[in-house]
């Protein structure tokens, strides 16, 4: 690049689980950078659990401003922009945290809506692509899957033709589902029918034949490939089937354990599971056999636009991602893939919560029998289908009616998946019996019998449920859920 000779500024990221500064040398289409700090703070964690940022992740981000405020002062740079992105935006205390960093920093933090990160992150993730002529007139996709928010943006020579911002990242999957270290199947399970339930519904009118992810878990991911199956060190594509091989480690491995094997940072290894998810899940819903991994993203696109637009950066990005958006909603409005007329968000949303009800509702019957343990099984699988519309479209929903019926279902699904546990442990057992010596056959039936009276008492808590919610009353609350105005 042009070297000393262009000035050097500076972006720091305040994500949903890292705090990301880079230093670089700027002009309005390239990046020359000299410092590039992460600092794993995960203040999405406590907004999902409490809904504000707790004073230890404001204690602890100040302590991590501070010090890239000095590496960016060792580096003379000018600007110093700082953003915040999805977990501080949801906040119910974002404007109190942006006062106190600003009072023990001097930082004055611009706080971005989705549509507006996804338009940075295009610029920051493209701007050495755009250098390959190869790339300029295709039509290219970018994901920044961040800890709170994924942005996906279609480009075709250059120029945005389509960009959303889905309230979906790996820590927030991490927090809401996959508890366990490592994940369980079930949770995984459940986590995947969401994610399916969500980007099935995904309203762009083509997919990009190659796509750029950004992000801290994307580039975690392509680091632990590399170790683990011995990749090109310095190659950024991964396979299909390298995000497979990539979810069996983290499936059978401690997040300690993958920390340590493949020099991951403990806090990135216990959500990577919940990355790793949500680009394979992409990855199928797209067609697509690799991806390109990017380590650039909101932070070089910050610096860029300033290069471009000077101190009204922000003014002009927010203005092109209004444009872009009612470009976008307007042409859905009219028409969907097939140049049908499609449902809107709370639509589809109110649509798929009955259809799915109902689907649910069909087992009832043979559930209470309790003749085909299949049944439990069936509606257990349905109770999940449920909750994954319920997490899709939760802002849709009033607020106190969705919790009632969230958890009706998850109490539902707790009984089924007592009675399931129980109908394997029973059916495996019995299969055994023939392979146990004679000696030991007694302690066996023993033991199934005793299991049999505890499915009979699990029966027994399924038909109260239904006792005191038939079908009826589950309908009455799936009614009570009407979207809000303007949802």
């Amino acid at each position: 690049m042009q070297g000393q000779s262009t000035p050097i500024g500076a972006t720091i990221d305040i994500g949903s689980n890292t705090l990301h500064l880079v230093v670089a040398h700027y002009t309005p289409t390239d990046l020359d950078i000299v410092a590039d700090e992460v600092n794993m703070v995960r203040i999405g964690e406590s907004v999902t659990a409490t809904g504000e940022i707790s004073q230890q992740k404001l204690e602890d981000t100040v302590a991590a401003l501070q010090q890239y405020r000095d590496i960016a002062a060792q580096h003379k740079a000018d600007p110093v922009l700082v953003v915040a992105t999805e977990a501080i935006r949801k906040a119910k205390n974002s404007a109190e945290f942006v006062e106190d960093v600003y009072q023990q920093t001097g930082l004055a933090t611009k706080l971005i809506n989705g549509n507006v990160e996804a338009v940075l992150t295009f610029y920051g993730a493209t701007y050495e692509v755009h250098k390959e002529d190869d790339q300029a007139s295709k039509l290219v996709g970018v994901m920044d899957l961040g800890g709170g928010s994924t942005e996906l943006v279609l480009a075709k020579q250059k120029q945005l033709t389509w960009h959303t911002s889905l309230p979906i990242g790996s820590g927030w999957l991490h927090d809401q589902y996959l508890h366990s270290d490592p994940p369980t199947h079930n949770e995984v399970l459940a986590a995947e029918t969401f994610l399916q339930s969500y980007f099935e519904k995904l309203p762009s009118k083509r997919y990009p034949p190659a796509l750029i992810v950004t992000g801290g878990s994307a580039n975690s991911l392509l680091g632990l490939a590399r170790s683990a199956f011995h990749l090109d060190a310095q190659g950024d594509r991964l396979l299909y089937e390298d995000v497979i091989r990539c979810e069996g480690v983290l499936s059978a491995l401690s997040a300690e354990e993958i920390a340590s094997r493949y020099n991951q940072p403990l806090g990135r290894a216990r959500i990577l599971p919940a990355g790793a998810l949500i680009i394979r899940i992409a990855m199928s819903q797209f067609g697509l056999r690799e991806i390109r991994v990017s380590p650039h993203g909101i932070r070089e696109g910050a610096l860029l636009a300033y290069a471009r637009y000077g101190s009204e950066w922000l003014l002009r990005v927010e203005k092109e991602a209004k444009q872009q958006k009612q470009l976008v909603s307007s042409a859905t409005a009219t028409t969907g893939k097939n140049g049908m007329r499609t449902e809107s968000f709370a639509q589809s949303g109110q649509r798929l919560l009955q259809e799915r009800t109902h689907k649910l509702l069909e087992w009832r019957d043979e559930v209470l029998k309790h003749e085909d343990v299949e049944a439990v099984h069936k509606m257990r699988v349905a109770t999940r289908h449920v909750r994954a519309v319920l997490d899709a479209y939760q802002s849709i929903y009033p607020t106190k009616p969705f919790k009632k019926l969230y958890r009706s279902i998850k109490d539902l699904a707790d009984a089924l998946g007592n009675a399931r546990d129980t109908d394997v442990m029973i059916e495996n057992l019995q299969a055994q019996l023939e392979h146990v010596p004679s000696e030991e056959q007694v302690g066996v039936h023993w033991l199934v019998e005793h299991l049999k009276v505890y499915r009979r008492q699990r029966q027994g808590t399924i038909e109260e449920f239904f006792a005191d919610l038939d079908g009826n009353a589950l309908k009455a609350e799936i009614d009570a859920c009407q979207p809000k105005k303007g949802g």
